[in-house]
């Protein structure tokens, strides 16, 4: 894995995702989540290459390529773990976990998943604000939608790690943006408009400046309207979640053999499926105790 520098003590690892790090010292760090699972051997390696030993983790999210890998940090180097209250209760057990997956069964969450359970040593605070860390302060911005409890971090460089709140200039093209609620992320992606932070880090995968976050954001907004009426245009007639689901995934041509895969692209179109619901151009039915939807 790559360590790119942003901006003088804040970094990246150029993983599956981009992991940022903030560098207390020449040889501590805190990481800003910690990938996936399978990426742990080379994140190590990263870190070790560098000279850096990882003592806190400032989560931004319990999702799988965020978060895999905290419980064994914590274990094996004794780095603190920081997530928000709802984040903390979805790493509490399998079950929880299951939440966030959805669609996928408990048994096939525990076999991929279970490295997701863990205990934080810290809870960040509910409200936005200064936030010490590890010996550093950063300042944190509460933006749920993507998730329940997912937070936007900004280091002591003036650099804000956005995580999943906003999807990168290679991310437009995405077929179907995942967020627990459009709404409620639409609404989060605007917190960070004025901000005026020197640079921004995108997980999914890319880095801005300051300049050009304006525009970031109102690309955004056009992806996720222009996917729901996408979505909205396949309602030719009362159709079942599972009915819609089926017709995007051939408007997207999602054709995957792997029926993981495939219970994900369903959960990601039942997202769109509540937002057309809740902006009141969708509405339900019922037909033989199913559930129909048809458009308002």
């Amino acid at each position: 894995m790559k360590l790119t520098q942003v901006k003088e003590n804040t970094w990246v690892i150029e993983a599956n995702q981009l992991i940022p790090l903030y560098k207390l010292d020449e040889k501590r760090c805190i990481l800003l989540d910690t990938g996936l699972l399978e990426e742990r051997e080379e994140l190590e390696s990263t870190l070790s290459k560098a000279g850096l030993t990882p003592v806190g983790v400032l989560c931004s999210h319990a999702h799988v390529d965020h978060c895999a890998n905290n419980g064994y940090l914590q274990g094996k180097y004794g780095a603190k773990i920081a997530l928000t209250y709802p984040e903390a209760g979805m790493c509490a057990s399998v079950l929880t976990l299951k939440c966030y997956f959805l669609t996928l069964s408990p048994g096939t969450v525990e076999r991929e998943s279970a490295c997701m359970v863990h205990t934080p040593d810290v809870i960040i605070p509910a409200e936005d604000g200064p936030f010490l860390f590890c010996g550093a302060e950063f300042q944190i911005v509460h933006t749920p939608g993507h998730s329940a409890g997912h937070i936007c971090t900004i280091t002591p460089d003036n650099v804000c790690y956005t995580a999943d709140a906003l999807l990168s200039r290679e991310m437009q093209s995405a077929k179907l943006p995942y967020n627990l609620s459009h709404q409620l992320a639409q609404a989060s992606r605007e917190k960070l408009r004025g901000l005026g932070c020197a640079a921004y880090i995108m997980a999914h995968r890319g880095v801005c400046s300051g300049g050009e976050i304006g525009p970031l954001l109102d690309a955004n907004r056009v992806l996720i309207q222009r996917r729901a009426e996408d979505i909205l245009s396949l309602v030719e007639e009362p159709m079942t979640a599972c009915q819609i689901d089926e017709r995007a995934c051939v408007l997207h041509q999602l054709f995957t053999q792997k029926p993981r895969r495939s219970l994900r692209f369903e959960r990601n179109v039942r997202f769109f499926i509540e937002y057309l619901v809740d902006t009141g151009r969708l509405t339900e039915t019922c037909k033989n105790g199913a559930a129909y939807y048809v458009r308002t």
